[in-house]
Formats: C-alpha cells, sequence, structure tokens
C-alpha cells in the first residue's frame, strides 16, 4: 500500500492554526501583520482583510476576515458585512480572470457544528471549483491534491490584489467597480 504525506496539515489537526502562540486569535494577528507573504495577506482595507487559506481545500482557496472579532454576523457591525459581500465579489472576478473556474463555493460557517475551524472569528471563504476536481483520494483516503503550492498561489494572485488596491482607491467609497 502506497501512502501520501501531507505534514504540513499537522499544524490545523493540532489545533496550532487557530491560535497565535500566545493563545490568541490568528485572525486577530493577521488583522495586525498587514499585507504580507509570508502571512498569506493579499489585501486589507480599514474593515476587512483577504488571506489566503493556509489549509485550502482548492487552490486560490481565499478567506474574507473582518478586523473586529466576533464569531457571529450579529457581532460585527453593518458596514463591515457589506464590505465581506464587496470583497468576496471582487476575489469571484480576481479568481475568475486567473483560474477560469467553472464554479464557486462561497460561504461562512458559524459555530463548530457548523464546521468553523476558527469559531470566535467570523470569515467568509470563497473557493474556486472545477468540473470533475473531487476525486476519490478526498472520498476514500480523507487526502486533497492541490496542483499548486500557497506561495505560488500567493504570487499568482497578489498583482489582482494590487490592481484592486488602485480601483478602491478611485472608486472609494462606493467599491462598485472592481478589476
Amino acid at each position: 500500500m502506497e501512502s501520501l504525506s501531507a505534514p504540513w496539515r499537522m499544524r490545523y489537526i493540532k489545533g496550532e492554526s487557530r491560535t497565535t502562540g500566545d493563545g490568541g486569535c490568528i485572525l486577530c494577528d493577521l488583522s495586525r501583520a498587514g499585507v504580507r507573504r509570508d502571512r498569506l495577506v493579499l489585501y486589507r482595507t480599514t474593515l476587512c482583510y483577504i488571506v489566503l487559506n493556509a489549509f485550502p481545500y482548492t487552490s486560490g482557496h481565499l478567506m474574507v476576515v473582518p478586523h473586529a472579532h466576533g464569531g457571529t454576523l450579529a457581532s460585527q457591525n453593518p458596514e463591515g458585512l457589506r464590505e465581506i459581500m464587496d470583497l468576496l465579489g471582487a476575489c469571484e472576478k480576481i479568481l475568475e480572470k486567473e483560474y477560469n473556474p467553472s464554479g464557486y463555493n462561497i460561504g461562512i460557517n458559524v459555530g463548530k457544528s457548523a464546521g468553523a475551524g476558527i469559531q470566535d472569528h467570523l470569515h467568509a471563504h470563497i473557493l474556486p471549483r472545477w468540473e470533475g476536481d473531487t476525486n476519490f483520494m478526498t472520498t476514500i483516503h480523507e487526502v486533497r491534491v492541490l496542483p499548486e503550492e500557497l506561495l505560488a498561489t500567493y504570487d499568482r494572485l497578489f498583482p489582482h490584489f494590487l490592481c484592486l488596491e488602485e480601483g478602491m482607491k478611485a472608486d472609494h467609497p462606493s467599491r462598485k467597480s472592481f478589476p
């Protein structure tokens, strides 16, 4: 029997990805980090930021995260919730340009029973999907095969977020026209 190894997932299994070294919230820590390749943060506004999921289900798996700590929709201010939706739309356009997927999974998991890996800090996921991108590996072995390394994904998407920044400056506060 052959074995596949994904040792980078052990950090997720042990829960190390959910907190900082001092037990604080990893998403709050990323919020303070700014746009940084080593932290996978692609873009930030005054209310939210966009980060690559460190444990992606597909290449291009992004998260839109409000800076405000709170694990429910009700814990967030209306402006932040609107910006989450605006940024998800921008992510969709960027992923369309760079990956040309045939669909997307877009969602928010609130609470452990709903699948939230980080329960105390709301965040939205957007995952590009392609026809036939699931196979026996996930079903039988609980393994996902990603064709692209995380930092390669970051480098591929980052230029699009630089363009988004320029568009945001020109269009702010309407945020209606993203590249």
